[in-house]
């Protein structure tokens, strides 16, 4: 796919809420999951 200019790229031709949502929820499931990781970690360092 050829975009002519940075703002058609952030367009997606029409579906930039779709792509850029996407990429969000991703980018936030990802996010807590590695919280939760780093939380469990520290929670079984302190166990003997």
């Amino acid at each position: 796919m050829s975009w002519g200019s940075f703002g058609n790229f952030l367009h997606m031709g029409g579906y930039a809420l779709y792509v850029w949502g996407s990429y969000g929820v991703a980018a936030l499931c990802i996010a807590a999951e590695l919280g939760t990781l780093a939380r469990r970690w520290r929670a079984a360092q302190r166990r003997p």
